[in-house]
């Protein structure tokens, strides 16, 4: 599992803050001006080509800083290359060696918040299809009833770039871990699907979890497995 939890460099530069101003003819309050988001972000969650598709780049303004992908302190007893879903928290760990995680940020679905306890990543796939399940269509016909039939692999499918397919005892839980192509959306309860990551996030992960590797999926009111950004951070 070495091989799959190596560490490149994460350095969080300051935030830059831009002055605000105003004229005299207008009573409009002064918006405060936005953090600059740090170089290695933008670089994180640039626009990539992914095989025959275009990912375009990420916009971080409107999602929350502490959601976006970065090494932690990890204080749960899960072992090195345990992927660990916290769903009341809306984070995924990768737990590493030495007390370190990979954090990622993540969007829960109504289905993400039915399932806890331990599984396996029995599949992995690349730019997945997506078949609605009969409870997603019975729950949102108007969304879901349309793609009854599935939906092939590309940029306009809900389950992003990578999926991750639980399994339980042989039998396929339903539980995926999935990209999504709607940003907005990380950090939040959303009407369908599982467990969702930024494309870029999703992609990371994927390649760094074998297929076999063991996932928890954490109850509401566990305690918080991460902690401040660990120094120095490198993945």
């Amino acid at each position: 599992m070495s091989h799959n939890l190596s560490r490149r460099g994460f350095m969080v530069a300051a935030p830059l803050f831009l002055a605000g101003c105003a004229t005299a003819q207008t009573s409009s309050p002064v918006q405060p001006a936005r953090p600059a988001i740090p170089q290695q972000y933008l670089s994180m969650y640039a626009a990539m080509q992914d095989g025959e598709f275009a990912l375009p780049a990420i916009d971080l303004t409107g999602v929350d800083p502490q959601y976006w992908r970065r090494v932690v302190r990890y204080y749960g007893p899960e072992t090195p290359g345990t992927v660990v879903v916290d769903p009341e928290r809306r984070f995924v760990y990768l737990v590493l060696e030495d007390g370190e995680c990979v954090r990622y940020g993540c969007g829960v679905g109504r289905a993400g918040f039915g399932f806890k306890g331990d599984a396996v990543i029995q599949r992995k796939a690349q730019w997945p299809r997506w078949t609605p399940t009969p409870n997603m269509i019975r729950l949102d016909p108007e969304r879901n009833g349309p793609f009854a039939d599935g939906v092939p692999g590309g940029p306009a499918n809900p389950l992003g770039a990578r999926a991750l397919y639980l399994y339980r005892g042989g039998v396929d839980t339903l539980y995926r871990i999935h990209g999504t192509n709607e940003a907005w959306s990380i950090g939040r309860s959303v009407s369908s699907g599982c467990i969702r990551l930024f494309n870029q996030d999703i992609i990371d992960l994927y390649g760094r979890v074998p297929t076999g590797a063991r996932v928890v999926v954490l109850q509401p009111g566990s305690a918080d497995r991460s902690g401040n950004p660990a120094t120095p951070a490198e993945v």
